[in-house]
């Protein structure tokens, strides 16, 4: 298997995918592979090696899928429940992660573990049929009467 490859300043450097040895690639240069350590230690993958693993939990599979993002060195992220199913370790570590690239990425997080929101937010932006209904801190959206009446019912 051939590992994949993305546009990294202008030049093609391998990525982290399941299964594969991205540090055989001969494409893989002395600065790619550093690239490439760096982010696995930067999600939590270090451990690891060069390869994922099959008995990988599902929180490390997810940070391994961030960890590819992360080598785009991408302006945003859009994360769709990062942390569903994971455990509470998981999901503390992704809040650890995620507080880690503040001030380098930009994040829009869609997630309703709101002790995760809590942790990683400082502005929160509730939605309602495609339009903004309240923004502020998490404690300002929850005590906003129209959130309360949209989500509750009340």
């Amino acid at each position: 298997v051939r590992p994949s490859a993305a546009e990294f300043s202008g030049r093609m450097i391998p990525v982290l995918t399941a299964g594969t040895s991205c540090y055989r690639c001969p494409r893989a240069t002395v600065e790619g592979r550093g690239i490439i350590q760096s982010t696995a230690s930067h999600a939590k993958l270090s451990r690891w090696g060069s390869h994922s693993h099959p008995d990988m939990s599902h929180g490390q599979k997810q940070w391994l899928e961030i960890g590819m993002l992360l080598m785009q060195d991408p302006k945003l992220l859009l994360l769709d429940e990062p942390v569903a199913g994971m455990t509470d370790h998981e999901t503390e570590r992704t809040a650890e992660l995620f507080l880690s690239l503040k001030g380098k990425h930009s994040l829009v997080v869609v997630e309703h573990d709101m002790s995760f929101i809590r942790t990683i937010s400082e502005i929160v932006t509730v939605l309602c049929d495609g339009s903004v209904l309240a923004q502020g801190t998490l404690d300002q959206v929850q005590a906003d009467e129209r959130v309360i009446e949209v989500y509750l019912g009340r």
